[in-house]
């Protein structure tokens, strides 16, 4: 379940397939006209934030407990779930900023090996011109 609630919460907060939303929720966490309303709007920009509520509706939706089974349950389930989830989404963008430098530095090695093979095609070519 923390698997799904890191999901969720990566997707709608990082995620370019809702970008446009996500800039707009943005603007309105900075630009608000009231507190509450620049707070609604944090909690989409927030994968931490977020990730409490996504979190509540799956302890919701299937009565999710750990340790207890009153209302306390919930609460350390809800919160356990919120931790684990984290821990998740840690790891995946950890993961995907080591991809991401990985890219460019072969990106970059790419470009000084064709800068190499253009000069040295440059000086095979002046030692092959006949000298005037």
């Amino acid at each position: 379940m923390a698997l799904a609630v890191a999901c969720i919460a990566w997707t709608i907060t990082h995620e370019e397939v809702l970008s446009e939303a996500r800039d707009y929720c943005l603007e309105q966490s900075h630009h608000g006209r009231s507190l509450l309303r620049r707070k609604f709007f944090y909690l989409f920009t927030c994968e931490y934030c977020f990730s409490h509520y996504v979190a509540a509706f799956f302890v919701g939706i299937t009565r999710y407990k750990l340790l207890y089974q009153d209302w306390r349950g919930y609460i350390i389930g809800g919160f356990a779930l919120v931790w684990v989830a984290n821990q998740y989404m840690s790891l995946y963008g950890r993961l995907r900023l080591d991809l991401k430098k990985e890219r460019v530095e072969i990106g970059k090695e790419q470009k000084e090996a064709e800068i190499r093979r253009v000069q040295a095609e440059t000086v095979k070519q002046k030692q092959s011109k006949p000298a005037a």
